[in-house]
């Protein structure tokens, strides 16, 4: 597996990480929950749950090319390959089911989550493509 495909593995993984922190562990903080999320004090505990469980989704690729890139480096180089590929697909996917809620609004105006939607999207991405190319 080649350095670019693992660095940008790596950072799609810290990307992922850091919104598993944000929306599972600190979202009760308003800096998070009315900074990054824009989601009003008055909407955190209806919504908790909510953050909760897509924390937990993002913390499962992040572990799983965190997984990959191991094996990668420790003699299983399919395997590993293997996940890394499947798990940063996953993550890219959910970088364009998050620009397509952008484009239509929902929640925040039009426009408002393009930073979150490129950091999703573009570091699994190109993890893809340097696998792919070698």
């Amino acid at each position: 597996m080649n350095v670019v495909a693992q660095v940008a593995a790596g950072v799609a993984v810290a990307v992922h990480l850091l919104a598993f922190a944000w929306e599972t562990l600190l979202f009760r903080r308003p800096g998070v929950h009315r900074d990054v999320f824009k989601v009003p004090s008055e909407d955190v505990e209806p919504v908790r749950m909510w953050a909760f469980n897509v924390g937990i989704y993002n913390l499962l690729p992040a572990s799983g090319t965190v997984i990959g890139l191991i094996a990668a480096n420790t003699g299983e180089e399919t395997i590993g390959r293997a996940l890394v590929l499947y798990t940063c697909w996953f993550m890219a996917l959910a970088g364009v089911g998050l620009g397509v809620s952008d484009r239509l609004a929902m929640s925040r105006p039009k426009g408002a989550g393009v930073v979150g939607t490129i950091a999703q999207l573009v570091p699994p991405l190109v993890a893809i493509i340097a696998l792919t190319l070698t």
